[in-house]
């Protein structure tokens, strides 16, 4: 069958174009009358640190970063006009969002880093997940045979996976760095020290985990100062975190692996500082000091998906987001989607998207245990034997059966399914390019929002609740499960950060959070930017949806009161509302060499795109 090609990346390139036109609600900024708070604040007034304007989009040459916050992409944008490259840029604009950003991500998390590397055109990763103890088994989270309730383990000592955020930064930087550790951690060492200025997202979040903060003394000195919730327009400081980045800048990241930060956290971790007259029972974890001796980064070779001419690459196992976007790619392909109705695009994306979670869910987990056929989930002939299943007039009910990619049998339906379970949907994502025509596409995490909600007391940053990523029994006995605990094991992620390239060059980089959100978010950008001729800011910005292989498909309030619901209702397709799905960021190179970097419009607050030298508008 003919392939239809992809929509001509020039007219997709023409950004610029769209500049003059540029959508979405003008550049704001975060600054505004503060009050000082953290452990060694007052509620005096105080100058309010200088917020930088914030944009959904921005074009022009010597580098561009694109994240969730301003102040993280002017950290990144800060070091690449010092000479650094665009990895320089993304571990300071990861280190910035530990201090803006607290409850997504930081030095008690993880995530997966993609980088492209201009002088040899090749894409390269690093898997930087945290991992069990050594001392976890499939029973990790079963007490009597039967898992704990799901609230008890997100907010414990038991669910803390051993941090591979820093070491992730030093592998990066040493590897394909031009900066020290020392030099990049600066910027977001000062914002810790100096503090940011308190935005409505930042007050919902904590407003939403208000009550397991308190239970916690060092989480509700940092994060509800006076005992408060902070107020839109003051000054939020961490001069722990400060102290926290300055020890890692002299010390290295031995300092956490191999010195006292690590103490520190494993002393948290195994007795949870817990308030006194806190009703919560607080679960202690078994994390030790040789867990975190033991720790290494993953370097590994990226997933591949050859996609209308473009060559698509993104994270390998433990992540699923490679192979998860990758088959759904593949399964679309023979259709042109750029020419079919709203509804025909929405119900093959949604098809797609269902089937390869069922994929998904059956064979993916960490590669050290597990046995995940990533070469067959990515090929073509099994995607051909899956995407049969999908019929223009009907849709699938779901759960459906996972496929076989060893053997694979077209149009199998049968055998028993299982549903996706849940994943922490509060990580986030930075893109960025440099003036050489490298780029990064980074997603880290520390799960769900406030991670555990447990502060290492006197450093500054929360611990990760990773291993409730982890299936805590097996969703369907019937099914192998392949993420269950086990001793130093990775827990399936969902994050995909995504370079594509054409003949070698990069086109378009991006990534979302979102939790198990992540994929179907990445997919559908991709699917409007490449296929349905959008320009990547409304690429990002368009209403989502997202099936992961569940009886109902989620839709945001644009798709769920537009008249398309009814149409695709009518294929049987179900549908349930949800307020908001993933925080997309993206850069892409312009045919005249410039870059384009471009954020959410208004989910999470509407995101933060810079480029270092502006273009003329």
């Amino acid at each position: 069958m003919r392939r239809p090609a992809v929509r001509s990346l020039s007219l997709l390139a023409a950004g610029a174009a769209v500049l003059a036109a540029t959508t979405g609600a003008p550049p704001t900024s975060r600054a505004g009358t503060a009050i000082e708070a953290g452990p060694t604040s007052s509620s005096a007034p105080a100058k309010s640190p200088s917020a930088p304007a914030k944009s959904p989009v921005a074009v022009g040459r010597g580098g561009v970063v694109s994240s969730v916050d301003a102040d993280a992409s002017a950290a990144g944008i800060e070091v690449l006009r010092r000479g650094g490259n665009a990895v320089d840029a993304a571990v300071a604009t990861a280190a910035a969002l530990g201090v803006t950003e607290p409850y997504s991500a930081g030095v008690g998390g993880g995530g997966y880093f993609v980088y492209y590397d201009a002088a040899d055109r090749m894409v390269r990763t690093l898997d930087g997940r945290e991992t069990a103890p050594r001392s976890a088994d499939a029973g990790l989270f079963l007490e009597n045979g039967r898992p704990i309730p799901f609230d008890q383990a997100v907010t414990s000592g038991l669910s803390v996976g051993t941090p591979g955020t820093p070491a992730t930064w030093d592998a990066a930087l040493n590897t394909w760095g031009s900066r020290s550790l020392r030099e990049v951690l600066k910027p977001a060492e000062r914002l810790a020290r100096d503090g940011f200025t308190v935005d409505a997202a930042f007050r919902q979040q904590t407003a939403d985990n208000e009550a397991r903060f308190r239970d916690f003394p060092a989480t509700a000195e940092l994060f509800l100062p006076g005992g408060r919730l902070p107020a839109v327009g003051s000054t939020l400081k961490n001069p722990d975190l400060a102290r926290t980045y300055a020890e890692l800048a002299k010390r290295g990241v031995d300092a956490l692996y191999k010195g006292e930060l690590g103490r520190d956290i494993v002393r948290t971790v195994r007795r949870p500082p817990v308030a006194a007259g806190a009703q919560r029972a607080v679960r202690p974890g078994n994390l030790r000091t040789g867990d975190l001796r033991a720790y290494a980064v993953k370097r590994q070779a990226p997933t591949r998906t050859a996609y209308r001419g473009l060559d698509v690459y993104s994270m390998a196992p433990s992540s699923s987001g490679g192979t998860t976007v990758g088959e759904a790619l593949n399964m679309l392909e023979s259709a042109d989607l750029g020419e079919l109705s709203e509804r025909q695009y929405l119900h093959r994306f949604i098809e797609a998207s269902r089937i390869a979670f069922a994929d998904r869910g059956r064979w993916v987990g960490d590669p050290a245990f597990e046995d995940v056929p990533t070469k067959g989930l990515l090929s073509q002939w099994f995607a051909d034997t899956r995407a049969c299943l999908i019929r223009d007039n009907a849709a699938l009910a779901g759960p459906v059966a996972p496929g076989d990619p060893r053997h694979p049998v077209p149009c199998a339906a049968g055998g028993a399914a299982a549903p996706t379970p849940y994943e922490g949907e509060n990580t986030t994502h930075l893109t960025a390019a440099d003036r050489w025509g490298n780029v990064v596409a980074y997603t880290l995490t520390i799960e769900q929002t406030g991670g555990s909600g447990i502060t290492v007391p006197g450093r500054g940053f929360l611990l990760n609740n990773e291993l409730t990523d982890f299936s805590l029994a097996p969703a369907d006995p019937a099914v192998h499960d392949p993420n269950l605990p086990g001793p130093g094991k990775r827990p399936r992620s969902s994050m995909s950060p995504t370079i594509v390239l054409e003949r070698g060059r990069p086109v378009v980089a991006l990534g979302s959070p979102g939790g198990a959100t992540i994929i179907t978010t990445v997919l559908q950008t991709l699917l409007g930017h490449l296929d349905r001729g959008l320009p990547l800011v409304d690429a990002i910005a368009a209403p989502r949806a997202s099936q992961r292989n569940a009886a109902a498909t989620e839709l945001e309030p644009a798709l769920w009161n537009s008249p398309l619901r009814g149409r695709l209702e009518a294929l049987g397709h179900r549908f349930k509302q949800v307020p908001e799905i993933g925080a997309a960021t993206g850069v892409q190179r312009l045919p005249d060499g410039r870059w384009l970097a471009a954020a959410e419009k208004a989910r999470r607050g509407g995101g933060s795109a810079m480029v270092v030298v502006p273009a003329a508008r």
